[in-house]
């Protein structure tokens, strides 16, 4: 039987640079959940909503008490063999464009250098009100000083950075001090698109474009629940565009695929470059980020 890692090859091979659409089954091997794959079945998913962040003044103190912890979960990771090997796929020309859903940078520090952030990315922060952009770390130094004696326990970490806390020695949210943006006092919010917002069109506008000059897209660690992404696999579809999908579990897509393979995507996709790399005369081994070692 021809193992996954081949049928993965040989549809790379006969498609040439492809659309990469990556959700947040790519980042679960790098500690990161996910809302609905593997890691995320057994856990109840209650993402902050963009109408709740905006509408009270009470739910962005819960929300910045919570994501200023989880976010250094976030920014601590580190990108895993999946990252290393799409990061690899464009070194050996596979790759025409890659857009992903995940927010955690990932992608860029597995060396990865050009890709559509569909959902914004948590590194940033954006002001509500005139737009200035800065960096999460900035703001974590704010944080830390406008609230020097607020402890909490974490007890599970989401795929946005928000957390689950458990409160036994009375820090509640409600004690917590957010602050306000440096140029104008308006409401800072995370450079991510929340459950309930819009992506920007021009972004939408860009991925598209992708999908279409690529000709075929290649779906990695994403279920296609929301629309957000799963309409680039039916632009495909529309197009007569090849699509393929590697995920841990079933997809949306799934009866658009011409290929579908289960299983986790480190290994999967590592043993892909590494045959990939072997067309070209090039050692792979994973670990080693977007390069594609010469031969000795």
């Amino acid at each position: 039987m021809t193992s996954d890692p081949h049928r993965l090859a040989a549809w790379l091979r006969e498609q040439g640079p492809v659309a990469v659409l990556s959700g947040a089954g790519l980042s679960t091997e790098s500690g990161i959940p996910d809302y609905r794959g593997p890691t995320g079945a057994a856990r109840p998913a209650s993402p902050m909503t963009v109408q709740t962040f905006t509408g009270s003044e009470a739910a962005r103190q819960r929300y910045w008490s919570r994501s200023h912890l989880g976010w250094r979960t976030i920014a601590g990771a580190e990108p895993n063999d999946g990252h290393r090997a799409v990061a690899g796929l464009q070194a050996l020309a596979h790759l025409a464009g890659t857009i992903t859903q995940n927010v955690d940078g990932l992608h860029q520090s597995g060396g990865l250098p050009d890709v559509v952030e569909l959902h914004g990315n948590l590194d940033r922060v954006v002001c509500l009100r005139c737009g200035e952009l800065s960096s999460r770390e900035a703001l974590d130094v704010r944080l830390r000083e406008a609230n020097p004696h607020w402890r909490a326990r974490v007890t599970a970490v989401k795929p946005d950075g928000d957390v689950e806390l458990e409160d036994p020695g009375g820090f509640h949210a409600e004690g917590f001090h957010i602050v306000a943006c440096q140029v104008c006092a308006g409401v800072l919010k995370p450079d991510v698109v929340f459950f309930g917002e819009t992506v920007p069109p021009e972004r939408v506008a860009t991925c598209f474009a992708l999908v279409e000059q690529a000709g075929a897209l290649l779906v990695l660690g994403s279920s296609l629940t929301v629309m957000s992404g799963y309409r680039f696999v039916l632009r495909a579809a529309k197009l007569g565009w090849p699509v393929a999908i590697v995920n841990q579990g079933s997809t949306r897509g799934d009866d658009r695929a011409g290929l579908r393979i289960s299983a986790p995507l480190g290994e999967v996709l590592t043993q892909t470059v590494a045959l990939l790399a072997g067309d070209a005369g090039h050692p792979y081994r994973a670990g080693i980020p977007a390069v594609i070692r010469s031969p000795v």
